[in-house]
């Protein structure tokens, strides 16, 4: 009798514990959106966010820091060749990554997590096809794109050897950001800085080893070489993330489903987040356009590069803020009055 009680109380304390890490952990995986007030929660987005953003920039400011090492204009002028081609492939990241992760977070309000574990995957999966198509394009017609973007010939070669690997970075970059941008939408903001700033800090350290006479001494193709694995490594620590099982939002093949009105639906969010992008974009290849056919142009458009690169860390800081506010104010599904709705979304 006073074993069966024992091994009764055992069970109970066992079943006790079991219990209480179920709901501790149940507890850990709640999104910070329905945890904290709107304003704290926009603050602890906004940051991961923009050090996301922030870590592209210093990617290129090393790189171009780097380069002006090497005392070669062409050099420089190359990199400035394929500021707008960077520009564009973060625009079409930032228009998948930015959709989904809104369209992630409205599902989580509504606690609907089959629906945004659907959104992600299909979200991550769509990205890859493109960074596929967008390097394997890249790659075939990656003269034609140097000279439209203003590349003359003294400048070409290495130009080409900048932007091969820009397209190689294709393959990790989309998905990368798209798991970044989901891995904030359901408020997992520390695995999202971890990421960024590892790649960052590795790319600091990378450039010269990769660049220099001392290393490996491949010049300007070091360079987008070395932002090429940084950002393998950020995508490497995203994806072991979610393949843990830590994360909130599930990625596995079964919820892939593609369709054109779910894709329409990510656009259409995305598009307003990318704004800024394309239009710098725009502007900056219609810059080297322009000063293409003037004397010096590769001196215009080496040194235009420099300060355009420098520009984007402001407009970066607003991107950052601007996507961490964007989950906010749809993540509650329970109908509000517009008051509320204001203030839930009003910065104290």
């Amino acid at each position: 009798m006073k074993k069966g009680a024992a091994v009764s109380w055992m069970s109970c304390c066992t079943g006790y514990w079991v219990n209480e890490m179920k709901h501790k952990k149940d507890a850990g995986q709640e999104s910070l959106l329905s945890t904290v007030a709107p304003s704290k929660a926009i603050v602890s987005l906004a940051i991961p966010a923009t050090l996301a953003l922030l870590a592209k920039a210093v990617y290129n400011i090393v790189d171009t820091a780097y380069i002006g090492m090497l005392e070669d204009d062409n050099a420089l002028a190359a990199v400035g060749v394929t500021l707008p081609l960077l520009l564009i492939m973060v625009s079409i990241e930032n228009i998948f990554a930015a959709g989904a992760a809104v369209l992630a977070g409205r599902q989580l309000g509504a606690d609907d997590k089959e629906g945004a574990n659907r959104t992600v995957t299909t979200i991550i999966a769509f990205s890859m096809l493109i960074g596929i198509a967008l390097c394997v394009l890249g790659i075939l017609f990656i003269e034609p794109l140097m000279r439209t973007f203003g590349a003359s010939d003294a400048v070409l070669p290495q130009a080409k050897q900048y932007a091969f690997w820009m397209f190689i970075a294709a393959l990790f970059n989309l998905p990368a950001q798209s798991m970044n941008c989901a891995a904030r939408a359901e408020s997992s903001v520390k695995i999202s800085s971890i990421a960024v700033i590892t790649g960052a800090a590795l790319n600091v350290l990378l450039d010269p080893v990769f660049m220099f006479s001392w290393g490996l001494n491949l010049g300007v193709g070091g360079a987008s070489l070395a932002t090429t694995i940084s950002q393998c490594v950020t995508f490497l620590i995203l994806t072991g993330f979610y393949l843990s099982g830590r994360s909130i939002i599930k990625i596995k093949p079964c919820y892939f489903k593609l369709t054109g009105k779910f894709l329409w639906s990510v656009i259409a969010i995305g598009i307003p987040t990318a704004v800024i992008q394309i239009c710098l974009a725009v502007a900056t290849s219609l810059t080297n356009i322009a000063a293409k056919p003037l004397p010096d142009s590769d001196l215009i458009i080496a040194a235009y590069g420099v300060v355009q690169r420098l520009i984007l860390i402001g407009c970066y800081v607003i991107m950052g803020f601007m996507q961490g506010y964007q989950p906010v104010p749809p993540m509650p599904s329970a109908p509000e009055t517009k008051s509320a709705f204001m203030t839930r979304c009003a910065l104290p």
